[in-house]
């Protein structure tokens, strides 16, 4: 079963975090991921797309991979569908960040055990942007 950090904890997340790396970060205005980042981006947080399919969103040159990230990273923000979430998870694994937050509508049992036995802060099936407004 997959068990979110309380409301208060995600909260107190947000309020520490600067910097996201957002994996799947469009560069479409109209989709989700730009739209989510963005808000977060206006709200003052670091937004590092994270896409080897874009060179830029939101003013921000984009990176292939996680690996390529050469600062810490508070939260690493995932828009990509459930069944690439272990793959994700494995790059995550990689790199030096503990919170693993996979968008609303995102749920991998596989990924959320693999990051829970290495000790991560696993969100999944929650939107950042939501949390955000709720916990300020």
């Amino acid at each position: 079963m997959i068990e979110n950090p309380s409301r208060n904890e995600i909260g107190e997340m947000l309020k520490r975090a600067k910097r996201i790396a957002v994996v799947g970060l469009s560069d479409d205005p109209d989709r989700t991921s730009y739209m989510v980042s963005k808000a977060m981006q206006d709200n003052g947080y670091e937004i590092i797309p994270v896409n080897p399919n874009i060179t830029s969103s939101l003013g921000v040159k984009a990176v292939r991979s996680l690996q390529e990230i050469d600062s810490p990273i508070d939260i690493v923000n995932v828009f990509r569908r459930s069944e690439y979430l272990l793959d994700v998870a494995k790059d995550f694994h990689e790199i030096d960040c503990n919170v693993f937050w996979a968008q609303q509508g995102l749920v991998n049992k596989e990924a959320y055990m693999f990051l829970k036995e290495h000790d991560y802060t696993v969100i999944m099936d929650r939107c950042i942007k939501v949390e955000h407004a709720i916990t300020r």
